[in-house]
């Protein structure tokens, strides 16, 4: 298997792609005061599954998955700062919470799978 094909990986990729748009459509003062955090927590998701996808202990995987975990839910508080601070629609905010509690989900669930893998089962 390689990275690419890791549904989470992939997910976050996608997600990431989809904020990089209405980031790059704020302006400079809206970027360096909120989006330049929002978009390295949210680029970092993707960066640490793959950083643990390539790493062959169990503890090794899941530490860096629990880091994209955190990251993801970085995502999630920047986006909802972002909706009440008027910078992006209500459409996006619901599109892309939804989206990034999914990946969540699945993120878990591969975490889970990974210990569960270490454990014989």
């Amino acid at each position: 298997m390689e990275l690419k094909d890791l549904e989470i990986y992939r997910l976050s990729v996608e997600i990431a792609d989809e904020c990089w748009q209405i980031y790059n459509l704020m302006s400079w003062s809206d970027k360096k005061m909120i989006g330049d955090q929002w978009i390295r927590a949210v680029d970092s998701v993707a960066a640490n599954i793959a950083e643990g996808f390539g790493r062959f202990h169990y503890l090794d995987k899941n530490k860096f998955n629990y880091n994209a975990r955190g990251s993801l839910f970085e995502s999630i508080h920047w986006i909802d700062t972002l909706k009440k601070r008027n910078k992006i629609t209500e459409g996006q905010n619901i599109s892309l919470t939804g989206k990034l509690k999914n990946l969540s989900i699945k993120l878990n669930n591969y975490i889970s799978k990974t210990k569960d893998i270490k454990n014989g089962m």
